[in-house]
């Protein structure tokens, strides 16, 4: 009840304030046929309409979204949820032991559902709507005019319930990604508490400051950004969030029965492999739809987004090959996960030579994270979501910083950044604001994570019982099997 009273109240305070602004009166007279044919070129070049500007006195004859910027941008976002379901599911899946391959599936599907609520009822708004460099306000809260015009602030030509929905996908992938360090041994009930929680003190902060248009840490786009770091398709928000707090969750939960001491081998390479494929497929949609259109800056992320994942399988593949003497399917698999992450953050604003660069190092730190990192420390991080995400992550934003051209992507040189100086930063020190945004971006996650998963601990609990953990988690948390062999 208290909860329902906080959210009834807060909507009716915004909307008091809301109506309180000025409203930007509807330009009203007709286009000339030079203004026609700027909206057609403009709506080529993915960019604003006369009739956008603050105080435009035409209008426009192709007032809503664009037809090929909302297709691509729908297509985009069922190739994010096809990352997730089944790809990442089955990814993970295949990972496990086969008793616990089902919990996995379970676990995705169960963070899809809870997400796809909160986004609805206050996630979008907490992200996307103008408030504080922090957070954003309520505008959006149940999506309350999210509908098919564009919302100007993010994209001109993508109808915003289409852009609601794209960064929803993006939004349930996130803590999904967090199981993979957890897999075997927590409960189902403490995965949702606890992802329940996440979102509103870890991801929606985090996705605002670096993606909202008032945010703390957009650099290409908040002339006021007090950080002007880059991130084009999230590298901090995604898997920074993600990695650290599963090092985090894993840490708190301790290992699983048997850890170094019994063989905890993938139940099925199959199923991953499958699952890695698919991830690489969706991808193209998590990067080259972060353009938020189809346009040369999305034929960019798309071309380096397949360079950096194939030269890192290959890397991570061929040091195996070198260091052990054969080339696993996990290790091409692992490699390739490792170079969609490291490039995400860079994919938009790096030429396909940085790609190359970043590929060659996204097979090889990860590589050592996952393979001596973990055996130094002994923390049981079961499927690498560290290693890979975290690691990766975080040095893909660095990277980014280093590698970053305004040759494929003249945002980085637009007005904003000259007025918040990213401009004048972008190939002289642009490291060293992308440093800030990863200390940030560790300290939220590693403190909170910290926070939220030991108060469900105590309350909850996050473990399963040993009996439980040793018969398996698929026939006791969820009442069924994987795979029933008749004889």
């Amino acid at each position: 009840m208290f909860i329902r009273a906080f959210i009834f109240g807060a909507v009716l305070l915004f909307a008091n304030v809301s109506q309180a602004q000025t409203v930007k009166p509807a330009p009203t007279a007709s286009p000339s046929l030079e203004q026609r044919v700027a909206d057609l070129e403009a709506y080529v070049n993915n960019s604003a309409r006369g009739s956008d500007s603050e105080n435009a006195k035409t209008a426009s004859n192709i007032s809503g979204s664009g037809p090929g910027h909302n297709g691509w941008m729908m297509t985009a976002s069922a190739l994010v949820l096809f990352m997730t379901l089944p790809g990442l599911a089955l990814f993970y899946g295949g990972l496990v032991r086969q008793k616990n391959v089902l919990s996995v599936l379970a676990q995705c599907l169960g963070i899809a559902g809870l997400v796809a609520i909160l986004w609805w009822a206050v996630g979008y708004s907490l992200v996307f709507s103008r408030g504080s460099p922090i957070i954003g306000g309520f505008k959006f809260v149940f999506l309350r005019g999210v509908d098919a015009q564009p919302n100007g602030d993010y994209s001109y030509w993508v109808s915003q319930n289409v852009f609601a929905m794209y960064q929803l996908m993006f939004a349930i992938i996130t803590p999904a990604l967090i199981i993979g360090a957890v897999a075997e041994r927590i409960r189902f009930a403490a995965v949702l508490v606890f992802v329940g929680v996440w979102m509103f003190v870890v991801y929606f902060p985090l996705a605002h400051m670096v993606w909202g248009i008032d945010g703390w840490m957009n650099g290409v786009w908040n002339p006021r950004a007090k950080v002007t770091a880059i991130d084009f398709a999230g590298g901090t928000v995604v898997h920074m969030s993600s990695g650290w707090s599963a090092l985090v969750l894993c840490a708190l939960l301790g290992p699983r029965l048997g850890f170094r001491k019994e063989i905890m081998a993938p139940h099925s390479m199959v199923l991953c492999m499958v699952g890695a494929g698919m991830l690489w497929v969706g991808w193209y949609g998590f990067n080259a739809g972060s353009a938020l259109g189809a346009d040369g800056i999305a034929a960019n992320a798309f071309t380096t987004t397949t360079l950096a994942t194939a030269i890192a399988s290959f890397t991570w593949a061929m040091l195996e090959y070198a260091l052990r003497g054969k080339a696993s399917v996990l290790g091409f698999c692992s490699g390739a996960v490792a170079g969609l992450v490291v490039i995400t953050p860079a994919c938009g604003y790096v030429d396909p030579t940085g790609a190359v660069i970043i590929g060659i190092v996204a097979g090889a730190v990860p590589f050592f994270a996952c393979t001596k990192l973990k055996s130094w420390f002994h923390y049981d991080d079961a499927l690498d979501t560290f290693g890979v995400h975290a690691v990766g992550g975080t040095l893909g934003s660095f990277l980014t910083g280093v590698l970053a051209t305004a040759r494929v992507n003249s945002n980085l040189v637009g007005t904003v950044a000259a007025q918040n100086t990213l401009a004048n930063k972008l190939g002289h020190v642009l490291w060293l604001e992308q440093l800030k945004a990863i200390g940030i971006t560790i300290a939220l996650a590693v403190g909170a994570s910290a926070i939220i998963g030991t108060i469900v601990k105590v309350f909850i609990g996050l473990r399963i019982a040993p009996e439980i953990e040793r018969q398996g988690l698929d026939i006791n948390e969820h009442g069924e099997e994987g795979y029933i062999v008749s004889g």
